[in-house]
């Protein structure tokens, strides 16, 4: 009889992992992680983790396995929350979800996991684990949910071959509704509760206010660029070599005041996202105004009006070569090579057709069509078919 530990977060979804597992004839312990305790940034009665491990006892209690909390909260603000700040801070927007599958739950989780004897580590995501044999080896695969409309393995694309040995995704072969009445059925205390929003495992976050507490505000200008500006409308150069054309493709604009005019005033361009829209204050414009670049040198926002802008959209992102991360390591690609990939930059972004190429500093992504605020910091993965290859951090 295995033995699974699984990350009960007081949700329906690791509940009824945790039940399948039970009924597969694991030996299934519970054990919730404790990453918080600043209650002060987080929005009242939303997730707070107390309820949160209360509910996670319940399931425990009514399936009747073993159950403890693990604090986590140390190595959290290390390798997360601290990691964040440092991401605003450059002017980039980090991913704390797939950092915390990476950091948290794969690794020390897991750790403490294996340490109690656990042969596997499970969670309630809905993806797939494959199995393939390379050159007789097994190779796991890390597949997409059954679910489309519930896919979470983007928030996975950072996993390791070892990780996902020590992994099982219980529900993946599930949709949310069939979950949800496996929990009704099994009458869970979690069969509807409503599915937690914002930071892993912290709950709804003011994020504003959580960044303030270490990135002070500071006034700065907000510019708005006209679509019609000629940066947008100039010819394109030649290009010697595909790389030159793609590092241009994949080059951010530099703005400059002076190709706009000012329209408001923010407390702190690190507050701020490409492609955001809320929060801007800024009226009387005939279509909303999107960021299109923070600059945090001069701490300048410039924004542009309406969705379809065209300084939202690029046609390719950069990944620097130590940011190439393969979950599939034997199709690395070697300098000079490209793959034909299906990729996204964001969870519940549609797959888009994409060429990977290879070169000796990093990787280029080039996009069939062009993607619309391709933002720094966060994550792009790829796909072949149903299966994640790799990921990398957008530079």
């Amino acid at each position: 009889m295995k033995r699974v530990v699984v990350g009960l977060s007081g949700g329906v979804d690791s509940s009824v992992a945790a039940y399948l597992l039970q009924q597969q004839g694991y030996e299934v312990i519970g054990l919730f992680m404790k990453n918080w305790h600043d209650d002060s940034v987080t929005i009242s009665n939303e997730c707070p983790w107390l309820e949160d491990s209360n509910d996670a006892l319940l399931v425990a209690e009514k399936l009747g396995i073993p159950f403890q909390t693990v604090d986590l909260s140390e190595q959290y603000k290390e390798k997360i929350v601290d990691y964040m700040f440092a991401e605003y801070e450059k002017g980039r927007t980090p991913n704390p979800d797939v950092l915390c599958n990476r950091e948290i739950k794969f690794d020390v989780f897991m750790k403490i996991a294996l340490s109690l004897g656990a042969d596997y580590v499970a969670t309630g995501h809905y993806c797939r684990k494959g199995e393939t044999e390379v050159d007789g080896k097994t190779v796991y695969q890390l597949l997409s949910g059954s679910d489309n409309n519930k896919d979470q393995s983007y928030f996975l694309c950072q996993l390791s071959q070892q990780q996902l040995e020590k992994s099982l995704f219980p529900i993946g072969e599930l949709t949310k509704p069939e979950v949800r009445a496996i929990a009704a059925e099994m009458e869970l205390v979690t069969a509807d509760k409503k599915d937690s929003q914002g930071l892993c495992f912290i709950g709804k976050v003011r994020l504003p206010e959580f960044l303030q507490q270490k990135l002070q505000p500071k006034d700065g200008l907000i510019f708005e660029i006209n679509s019609t500006q000629e940066i947008y409308h100039s010819e394109k150069p030649t290009y010697d070599s595909v790389e030159e054309a793609l590092a241009f493709e994949a080059s951010a604009i530099g703005y400059k005041p002076e190709m706009g005019k000012q329209v408001g005033k923010h407390q702190g361009a690190h507050y701020f996202t490409v492609g955001q829209r809320k929060g801007l204050n800024v009226g009387g414009t005939p279509e909303a105004l999107f960021v299109i670049a923070t600059d945090v040198e001069t701490n300048t926002i410039y924004t542009g009006q309406g969705s379809s802008h065209p300084g939202l959209f690029k046609k390719a992102l950069f990944v620097e070569k130590s940011e190439v991360h393969w979950i599939r390591t034997d199709m690395t690609l070697k300098s000079g090579e490209t793959m034909k990939v299906m990729a996204r930059i964001r969870y519940r972004q549609e797959l888009q057709k994409a060429t990977l190429h290879q070169f000796e500093n990093g990787m280029y992504v080039a996009f069939e069509n062009p993607q619309s605020a391709i933002t720094e910091g966060q994550f792009v993965a790829w796909y072949l078919n149903d299966e994640l290859v790799g990921s990398g951090v957008i530079s």
